[in-house]
């Protein structure tokens, strides 16, 4: 007999993205059908993110869109569940009362049986991949004990807890027997890995571990919290050939006074200095960062050094936030002072800065061969990316070959032109598929 018919919708970032693949694991092995299509679903699960007010806006579109299919008869319940649904709960239930239940992040086991599936506790990790078959996310820890004024995550993750080492093995293998050949480390902040559990960072002793699961090509690092940055894991990067030489490093700012402000337990001297580390350490590594622009106590002078520290740095990859005041986080009472067309001004300043560093990054690899994995097709193209870009984030290579690379496979591309954001080229003629 076969069970409900279940959509599951999924917003904000990767680690919501493993919280509803492990989800859907536990509906498919409970017999449910998965549908993509609300007006085919007898129940519609919707996993919110409420990190920024434009995320809660589309989370609450969302369910919206999930009650309107219930009202008109297409489907029979809906239940939400994430971050947003963590945080106001009781507010959301009053304001949408059609919602039939609301749960918070860590509560999958009762979100499987609101669905009308028996929940299966033996599961290990098992799940359900929505990424494309070569590359997965892995999920290290959940939660965050950082004390940064601007963000509401502790609230609606809690604190830091790890995965003990032993499971995140397991897993790794697991993903990289069914296929998985890059692996995208994640957590709040990966940098915390193992002090709950070990009562010391065990960041490096995890890479070196999964570095040891030969299927894996490339292993990448998401989410490096700047302050007390394990420098230990850099020689890991530099010496094992399937570490990316890639760091995420959310730096948020770089004028002191902003940092204080923040709490991010770190000055704008000693970010410099963990930069300049990195560089020397790992030659050659690429870093992307995320900045906050706008927020209450950025004065112009504050913004100026954020942009010549920009400028200076030549980042590899970088994003912008516009500052969006958050309940309950600690500077909530500093107002939102800065008008937002001043915030939308210098977020623009910054990415043209960054589309100005990018083009001149790319223009210098014309002419090079550079290793892509193949992700997709488009067009006469095999479009792919390289080590130093992160799914889903960062830019791509276009390819053009005579018969469409495989995706999921390894191939050298002789680069041929350049643009701000994207490079374009050809399999080199030595290239041969590397898939495992």
């Amino acid at each position: 007999m076969s069970g409900p018919k279940i959509q599951v919708v999924t917003l904000g970032c990767p680690k919501n993205q493993v919280d509803s693949e492990v989800l859907l694991g536990q509906l498919k092995l409970g017999n449910a059908t998965i549908v993509q299509d609300g007006e085919e679903a007898d129940v519609t699960v919707v996993n919110t993110c409420g990190f920024i007010e434009s995320a809660k806006r589309e989370s609450i579109d969302a369910i919206m869109d999930a009650v309107r299919d219930k009202q008109a008869g297409r489907a029979k319940k809906v239940v939400v569940m994430g971050c947003l649904s963590e945080r106001y709960a009781k507010d959301l239930s009053r304001e949408i009362p059609e919602v039939d239940a609301f749960y918070g992040s860590n509560q999958i086991g009762s979100v499987v049986q609101a669905a009308g599936v028996d929940y299966r506790r033996e599961l290990l990790g098992e799940r359900y991949l929505t990424t494309p078959a070569h590359y997965a996310y892995i999920k290290i820890s959940e939660g965050c004990d950082r004390p940064c004024s601007f963000c509401a995550i502790p609230l609606m993750r809690g604190g830091h807890v790890s995965k003990p080492i032993e499971m995140v093995l397991s897993e790794a293998r697991r993903l990289a027997a069914n296929g998985v050949r890059e692996l995208v480390v994640i957590g709040q902040d990966t940098t915390f890995y193992g002090l709950d559990l070990y009562s010391s960072r065990r960041l490096g002793e995890a890479l070196e571990q999964l570095s040891s699961v030969q299927q894996l090509r490339w292993i990448r690092l998401m989410y490096a919290y700047p302050a007390g940055f394990p420098v230990e894991i850099l020689p890991l990067l530099k010496e094992k050939e399937n570490i990316c030489k890639y760091i995420d490093i959310p730096l948020q700012h770089i004028s002191d006074p902003v940092l204080r402000s923040m709490r991010r337990g770190i000055t704008g001297s000693e970010i410099r200095r963990l930069l300049e580390n990195m560089h020397r350490e790992v030659p050659g590594i690429a870093l992307r960062t995320t900045l906050i622009a706008g927020y209450p106590n950025e004065t112009e002078r504050d913004f100026q050094e954020l942009y010549s520290f920009v400028e200076e740095m030549k980042f590899h990859r970088l994003g912008v936030f516009t500052y969006s005041r958050e309940d309950g986080t600690a500077a909530e009472e500093l107002g939102d002072p800065i008008p937002e067309e001043v915030k939308q001004e210098r977020q623009s300043a910054l990415m043209q800065l960054q589309a100005d560093i990018s083009e001149e990054r790319n223009a210098q690899l014309v002419g090079s061969s550079i290793q892509v994995l193949i992700e997709r097709h488009e067009g006469p193209f095999s479009i792919g990316r390289t080590e130093s870009d992160a799914p889903e984030i960062d830019q791509e290579v276009y390819v053009q070959s005579d018969d469409p690379l495989a995706v999921g496979s390894f191939h050298e591309v002789h680069i041929s032109r350049s643009e701000d954001f994207d490079l374009f080229g050809s399999p080199a003629i030595s290239s041969v598929s590397l898939t495992i």
